[in-house]
C-alpha cells in the first residue's frame, strides 16, 4: 500500500533542511502511520537525497507526523542548482513510500456509507 492511499503531505524548507508533514485523511489511520512511518523508513526512502539525520515529530491531535530531513536540499535555496531548490516535490516523493504488507492488512477502507456521507 502506498502512503498516498491514507495520507496527504506538505513540504517546506529552511536552509538545507526539508520539513515534510504527513497527515492522515482519516484520524482512525493515524495510529497506523505512527507505527509504520518511522524516521528510519523515511531516511531509507530518501537515501541519496537526505544526507543527514531524519527526525520525526508526532502531532497526534492533528493526526500528523512531521519529518525534518537535514542536508536534503543540496546546500539550500541560495546554493542549490536543483530545479526544485525548495524541495516542494519531496512531499509527493514521500507519498510514494510503500508501506509494508502488514500495514495494508491493518488498514480498513472507508465504508460505502461514510463515503456517501462525505459527499453530502
Amino acid at each position: 500500500m502506498l502512503l498516498r492511499e491514507i495520507a496527504h503531505a506538505r513540504a517546506g524548507d529552511k536552509g538545507n533542511i526539508s520539513n515534510i508533514s504527513v497527515i492522515a485523511y482519516d484520524p482512525k489511520d493515524y495510529p497506523l502511520l505512527e507505527h509504520w512511518l518511522t524516521a528510519e523508513r523515511v531516511k531509507a526512502h530518501f537515501a541519496g537525497i537526505a544526507a543527514g539525520e531524519v527526525r520525526r515529530y508526532a502531532l497526534p491531535a492533528l493526526g500528523a507526523l512531521n519529518f525534518v530531513l537535514h542536508q536534503a536540499l543540496s546546500g539550500g535555496v541560495t546554493r542549490s542548482l536543483a530545479l526544485d531548490a525548495h524541495g516542494k516535490t519531496l512531499s509527493s516523493a514521500m507519498l510514494a513510500l510503500e508501506l509494508p504488507d502488514q500495514a495494508a492488512a491493518e488498514f480498513t477502507p472507508p465504508s460505502q456509507e461514510r463515503l456517501q456521507g462525505d459527499l453530502s
